[in-house]
């Protein structure tokens, strides 16, 4: 079904996938599953380490890892070696695939493996990782998003709420639809959701003029090296505004309209020439809400509805550059 079997490379490399832990994935739906799969059908050897086993020591950047077999076979899917030590100089790829928050940790593993990057090719390029979290890049394109306003200040946000009416609120460097909230015209709870958030941490907050749009579907559209290969639909729940498949959003084949690759045309050079060769960008009725290059998902969806292995495409590109 996901035609996995393919013809392996030339040369044989040695890849590292920095993730959450392998064991928990459903292998059904994680991205990370499918390109390490792909990988190793292409004869590539896997290593794995989850962020909190990277270090810093005495001028090197050290992974304590376990080499990685995988399988599509649920209850069974991966095998793991023994833990041992591995200096990130001498592999080929490290793939940077932990899920956000976008916190400290996170950007403390960006910096280290920027001292690694580009003799060890990491994908996506961690200074532009840590540079265009998945919120903010947008804003770059303004004629290409919807009204947003990125402020900690409850006044400045009460006065984009007056002027747009409806909007969705939701916290700057989250993830997977936690913490997303509607408020329409008539909604009072802005003061109380802002006390809530500042409770937990100093961030600003994100908000966008609501997109009515969101009831047929959050469209994430795939780009490999600033090209776009395809596109799936996330279509939410009945009550829901989050289209994210983490709270119940249902994927279907969707197309590519000719807005879609408009969007894809104006910002797919900057994708490529900053080394973000993985990338998911959300796209809500004609508009575009969220560029994701910390660890975008979609690939194994697009296989099944559209027949298109982006894993191998994927492949393919990391290929040229080693």
């Amino acid at each position: 079904m996901f035609g996995d079997v393919v013809m392996p490379t030339a040369k044989s490399l040695r890849v590292g996938f920095q993730m959450d832990p392998m064991e928990g994935v459903n292998i059904d739906a994680d991205s990370t599953f499918r390109i390490a799969l792909e990988a190793q059908a292409r004869g590539h050897s896997l290593i794995y380490w989850t962020p909190q086993r990277l270090a810093y020591i005495e001028g090197r950047v050290i992974a304590r890892g376990q080499s990685m077999e995988v399988r599509r076979e649920k209850g069974n899917h991966v095998t793991l070696g023994e833990l041992r030590d591995y200096d990130l100089a001498d592999l080929d790829v490290v793939w940077l695939r932990q899920d956000p928050p976008f916190d400290m940790g996170y950007i403390t593993t960006t910096h280290l493996l920027d001292r690694v990057h580009p003799d060890t090719l990491v994908v996506n390029d961690p200074t532009w990782v840590r540079g265009w979290p998945e919120k903010l890049m947008v804003l770059d394109f303004p004629d290409l998003t919807p009204p947003t306003v990125v402020a900690r200040d409850l006044e400045t946000l009460k006065a984009f709420k007056a002027r747009h009416g409806d909007v969705v609120l939701k916290p700057l460097y989250g993830n997977g639809g936690a913490g997303v909230f509607r408020l329409t015209a008539e909604d009072r709870n802005l003061a109380s959701l802002h006390e809530l958030f500042s409770s937990i941490n100093s961030e600003p907050l994100i908000m966008q003029k609501f997109l009515p749009a969101v009831s047929k579907g959050d469209k994430r559209v795939i780009l490999i090296d600033g090209e776009p290969v395809g596109a799936i639909n996330r279509v939410p729940a009945k009550g829901e505004v989050r289209s994210n498949m983490h709270v119940g959003g249902r994927p279907e084949k969707v197309d590519l309209t000719e807005r879609d690759l408009e969007i894809c045309a104006a910002i797919g050079p900057r994708l490529r020439n900053a080394g973000q060769i993985f990338v998911g960008i959300d796209v809500i009725g004609d508009w575009l809400t969220e560029i994701n290059v910390t660890s975008p998902t979609g690939l194994q969806e697009l296989q099944k509805f559209d027949d298109i292995n982006a894993s191998a495409l994927i492949w393919e590109a990391i290929e040229k550059r080693r």
